[in-house]
């Protein structure tokens, strides 16, 4: 993970140096990417306090050195079956729209280039069913599903938990 770090590091005025660059991470058995540029860091598992009265895919809340951020858990967003969380479970921080989640993945794998050439549109069969999608990419012989970090920071769930970055 220390590599995956040291790769994500970058000047916030380089924007030109994160076009293309996506964190890639697996949830279930898929392969899911996210644009480095919304990844303010990767950590693990945190204690985190359950709020009442929220759907199951929204954890809680944790303290992340002082800011008190929601979490999300991709298993069960994405309605996979919930796994007990290993060693290989981390947080991703995302950040969109003045908003700040952690999202909980199963596990972490690379920082991926992909050109324009290499992500296709959603298909229409993932159009309704599947919110946070906004492309497939194709690397390696294998599908990553391309998520919309806009869409899943403003989960309506969210409204009210999530403080503005």
């Amino acid at each position: 993970m220390e590599s995956l770090q040291a790769a994500m590091q970058f000047n916030a005025e380089d924007e030109d140096t994160l076009k293309g660059k996506y964190l890639i991470f697996t949830v279930g058995k898929e392969l899911y990417g996210m644009e480095i540029r919304n990844i303010t860091e990767i950590i693990g598992i945190q204690p985190i306090t359950a709020v009442p009265e929220m759907p199951l895919y929204i954890k809680g809340l944790t303290n992340l050195r002082g800011k008190v951020i929601p979490v999300m858990d991709a298993r069960l967003r994405f309605q996979k079956e919930q796994k007990e969380y290993d060693d290989r479970t981390c947080i991703i921080v995302v950040e969109s729209n003045d908003q700040t989640i952690g999202l909980i993945v199963d596990s972490v794998s690379e920082v991926l280039v992909l050109n324009d050439e290499d992500i296709s549109p959603t298909p229409e069969i993932t159009k309704t069913g599947h919110k946070y999608i906004k492309g497939i990419g194709k690397s390696g012989g294998s599908v990553k599903l391309l998520l919309d970090c806009e869409r899943l920071v403003s989960d309506e769930a969210l409204d009210g938990l999530a403080p503005s970055a």
